[in-house]
């Protein structure tokens, strides 16, 4: 049932999804193809899918790393911020140099920013013991402000009309298309590689046994020895990376430069990803390329039927919804509170006799 779970949500979220076309107004069967058929016709539709899928595979892979391990990493979308200013930066200070390490150096660069920017919850949960989701959801604010003061003022582009946007990186930073005719490059492929390697940490290194146990038994892992503060740093430092790698991505990709908004809450919606795949990397890959097909839908119904930009928010929170709520069946059974008084009362009094 924890496996089917996620497409009874679905199934749930497509069948509230007519009630709301109907409310608005709208022919359901219409509203539906323009949504989730019409995105998906063209070569170029389908790499727009695998294109956004990128970023939300990267950051739900690290996340569910942490939540198996109680470690709840809710700033994805800061670290994602903070990997495309640090990725960004070389990509600037390398101007149009053409040399072949400079992609590389931008890669490492965008997982050590959001690995740096990961290590200050996971230091104040070691050292004070400060709520992390607390911590990872304030600095989010922070870099996207420091993100907004970068383009904005010393990385401003001079021959940019004054738009807060830095210098379009040269062709030698942009990573390489995957599929001619899309917009989709080998970040996919990254993505894909860092799946196995999620699975191959969690499955088959001691590792990944240890945060799962602190996971699954925390007073059995502390018996036995392991290091809660270890687990804490690595889940946090390998979530961070991951999703500044999607920042870099995102930036070396299809934006190709700095600018105040690169993403429309991949990080946040990396976060019911992980879930949706039920914190595991076959599951989380499938995942991303249905929260994908939403962006995609929302766009499609925002040009073809006038709807509000807030529906791929709607379908994306009915998503959460329904799978927490399957989950919550799943975890719990329902009792008649008053029959099982009475049943209690019934055996007392038969004690009693």
């Amino acid at each position: 049932m924890r496996i089917a779970s996620p497409l009874f949500a679905a199934v749930a979220m497509l069948l509230t999804g007519i009630v709301i076309f109907t409310v608005l107004g709208k022919n359901p069967e219409q509203a539906f193809y323009v949504f989730f058929i019409k995105p998906l016709q063209t070569m170029y539709g389908v790499g727009e899918l695998l294109l956004k899928a990128t970023p939300l595979l990267l950051c739900a892979l690290g996340l569910a790393l942490g939540f198996r391990s109680n470690v709840w990493n809710i700033g994805a979308e800061g670290q994602l911020t903070m990997g495309a200013i640090a990725g960004g930066g070389v990509a600037l200070w390398l101007g149009d140099s053409s040399a072949a390490w400079g992609l590389p150096l931008m890669l490492v660069a965008g997982a050590l920013g959001g690995m740096a920017w990961a290590a200050v919850p996971a230091y104040l949960r070691n050292r004070f013991n400060t709520s992390e989701i607390l911590v990872t959801l304030m600095l989010v604010y922070i870099a996207q402000l420091l993100l907004s003061y970068l383009v904005h003022g010393p990385w401003r582009d001079p021959q940019g009309f004054n738009f807060p946007q830095s210098k379009t990186f040269s062709d030698a930073h942009l990573i390489p298309i995957l599929i001619e005719g899309t917009r989709t490059n080998w970040g996919f492929i990254l993505g894909l590689l860092l799946a196995l390697a999620s699975w191959l940490f969690s499955s088959k290194t001691y590792a990944g046994y240890r945060m799962q146990v602190a996971g699954l038994a925390p007073a059995a892992a502390a018996y036995a020895g392991f290091s809660n503060k270890r687990n804490v740093w690595i889940a946090l430092l390998i979530s961070g990376a991951s999703a500044g790698v999607a920042g870099l991505c995102e930036v070396a990709g299809p934006i190709g430069q700095l600018q105040a908004q690169i993403s429309p809450g991949y990080g946040f919606a990396a976060i019911i990803v992980a879930w949706i795949g039920r914190l595991h990397p076959v599951g989380i890959v499938l995942g991303s390329l249905l929260m994908s097909l939403l962006y995609l839908g929302g766009e499609s119904a925002q040009m073809q039927m006038a709807l509000p930009s807030a529906i791929t928010g709607l379908f994306q929170g009915l998503l959460l919804f329904y799978l927490l709520a399957a989950d919550l069946f799943i975890s719990f059974r329902l009792k008649n509170v008053s029959v099982a008084r009475q049943s209690a009362a019934v055996a007392i009094i038969k004690e009693a006799a």
